[in-house]
């Protein structure tokens, strides 16, 4: 886009046409695809259009839909679905998944309902965890249990791998395509189209000859389960001197909502101006980045964010719809080698999506997590036409954040527990999480909207049924709110098992959970890990409830209580698990096999439930 390039000598060839208007005699109810995508970090809906654009080549026209926005009961009328499907905490569905997957856990359906359906799945997980894309493999099992046929094997990509998903998703790509050509061959006289061409963008953009200025942004409260919120409180609840900065922020709404504990509420960053300013200048866009622009969605196989305005400017669009801190996948270099018009960028970035390159843009890009700004900072010939640029940058993706409040103690109130993000690479370049700083960023009276989500706790309808909530540092949030809900009902059958590193700089919430425990309304364990003298182990939360065995027992074999998780998806939440088969094995007399079945008895009942975050 600088100097005013915006047409690019490596078009895509003639005849590539926009799928709306595709003049193919083969493109025909035969060859279409439904692509039906569960994502919560927006991976699987990036995987779901590659897939959607490498069917193109084989002239099959693709419709990729959020399975949020997919009526269940439509599916039966689908002839071939390709399933994209994330894993969320420790083995979840992503929640746009949960009204399908009820639906197919129906006991009533027949065995043959989808006989008439062609699919296959592609997963998304991390080996690092036991669950390992368990979502999808359920899915398939389940789709095949009522007829379906499973037209290639299942994907699973792993982001472990050194491409991270696509290093799965590459390969399975393929087969996937040689599979449909078995199923769907082309006439004699249609051939498909070469893998490196370069593809069609999904958005056309021009010049508003209106001229008209623009410096605001599209609206998120016409959107079902969205707010007008101001900010009524930011307050740093971590010690000044500490090395994390965690914040308690307090949002204020002039009507009623609704939400329950468990639930989540979803923040719209935008990026800093002084960041955005010095992309702009870098990239060399500075000078027309307040021009007024007209978008429109022209690759209709592809997604595009329904909040973005169709017309805009450079700066909003950076400002608050495209994320250039992100860390780039291998398919941003794939695309950006287009682009390229000096002979060796054109060559370092041809190597980097090779085969014999993949070490190369491993430790030139993600050991050391180089965003796309500063990649676009030292490739100096790259010449990005602005029609590629919902291509080349990935869409800036609100995040979630577990409500740290009951509704019943709040009225018209939602308040968050978030960590501000801020470390160095190994490279030693200071990095800040976008939508961390921007709420860091907040003061009283600012005003956002919010949008509210379902999220995966419930609480036991008898409020003297106990209740142990195990939620170490910002996992603590969804447990205040349970715990201010439990306590407005008047249960006193609440147990918090909190951690943290030291009793006395993040800590959070102790007056209030010291005041809960005084009043018998709670009871109140902490393991601080760094406390401790040099040389001695450090205690967990799962060393307390260890130590706490019997009682544990009493509450859970005896009492029939609940068990709710929540925090950082790493090692803590297969620790307490261990913790609990030995408890159940120890204090109730349970053989092994016996052990398992009961925690995975709880699990069916609702009463073991994870609400975990990577």
């Amino acid at each position: 886009m600088s100097s005013g390039v915006y047409n690019h000598p490596n078009s895509p060839i003639d005849g590539d046409e926009h799928p709306e208007s595709n003049g193919d005699a083969q493109i025909n109810e035969e060859r279409t695809i439904r692509i039906l995508y569960a994502t919560e970090t927006g991976t699987a809906q990036d995987t779901a259009d590659k897939i959607a654009r490498a069917c193109r080549r084989i002239h099959f026209q693709c419709q990729v839909t959020n399975m949020n926005a997919y009526p269940p009961s439509e599916l039966i009328s689908e002839h071939l679905v390709i399933f994209v499907v994330a894993t969320t905490g420790s083995g979840i569905e992503p929640r746009s998944m949960t009204p399908t997957w009820n639906m197919l856990l129906r006991y009533d359906l027949p065995e043959d309902l989808f006989e008439d359906i062609d699919f296959c799945v592609f997963g998304l997980g991390d080996t690092a965890y036991e669950r390992f894309c368990w979502p999808a493999k359920k899915l398939s099992r389940r789709m095949l249990s009522l007829g379906a046929n499973e037209i290639c094997s299942r994907g699973e990509g792993d982001e472990q791998h050194h491409f991270g998903v696509d290093g799965a998703l590459d390969p399975w790509i393929d087969l996937l395509l040689d599979t449909l050509l078995d199923l769907y061959p082309l006439s004699p006289s249609t051939h498909t189209r070469e893998a490196d061409q370069l593809y069609l963008p999904r958005v056309s953009i021009c010049d508003d000859p209106s001229g008209k200025k623009y410096d605001s942004i599209k609206s998120l409260e016409s959107n079902p389960g969205y707010h007008n919120a101001t900010v009524k409180c930011n307050q740093r609840i971590t010690a000044d001197d500490w090395f994390q900065d965690v914040r308690h922020l307090e949002f204020s709404f002039e009507r009623d909502i609704q939400y329950k504990p468990g639930d989540v509420a979803v923040i719209h960053p935008q990026a800093s101006s002084a960041d955005v300013d010095a992309f702009l200048l870098s990239v060399g866009w500075s000078n027309i980045a307040d021009e007024a622009l007209l978008i429109q969605h022209t690759m209709l196989d592809q997604t595009f964010p329904r909040s973005v305005p169709n017309r805009t400017t450079l700066r909003i669009l950076f400002t608050n719809y495209l994320d250039f801190n992100a860390v780039p996948r291998r398919s941003f270099f794939q695309l950006l080698r287009h682009f390229a018009t000096g002979e060796l960028e054109k060559e370092k970035l041809d190597d980097f999506v090779s085969t014999e390159g993949a070490d190369d843009l491993y430790d030139y890009c993600y050991r050391v997590k180089r965003t796309i700004y500063e990649v676009l900072s030292e490739f100096r010939s790259v010449v990005i036409p602005r029609d590629y640029i919902f291509d080349l940058f990935p869409p800036m993706r609100p995040r979630q954040f577990s409500i740290a409040s009951s509704i019943q103690q709040h009225p018209r109130e939602i308040h968050l527990c978030a960590a501000i993000v801020r470390y160095r690479t190994k490279l030693k370049i200071p990095r800040k999480g976008v939508c961390s700083t921007f709420l860091a960023a907040l003061r009283p009276g600012d005003t956002l909207c919010i949008g509210i989500e379902k999220g995966f706790i419930s609480l036991p309808q008898d409020v003297s049924t106990p209740m142990i909530c195990v939620g170490p540092g910002t996992g603590v949030a969804p447990m205040r709110a349970v715990i201010e809900e439990r306590i407005h009902t008047g249960s006193t059958e609440t147990v918090l098992y909190f951690g943290c590193r030291s009793a006395t700089k993040d800590q959070h919430y102790l007056k209030e959970w010291k005041a809960y425990a005084e009043s018998g309304q709670l009871t109140y364990r902490v393991a601080c890990s760094r406390d401790g003298p040099e040389g001695v182990k450090r205690t967990y939360v799962q060393d307390l409830i260890f130590e706490d065995g019997k009682r544990i027992w009493e509450l859970v074999g005896e009492k029939r209580g609940w068990i709710v998780i929540s925090g950082s998806s790493n090692k803590m939440p297969a620790a307490v698990r261990a913790a609990l088969k030995e408890i159940i094995k120890t204090h109730g007399g349970k053989t092994e096999e016996a052990t398992v079945e009961i925690l995975a008895g709880m699990e069916r009942e609702g009463r073991l439930i994870e609400e975990c975050w990577s």
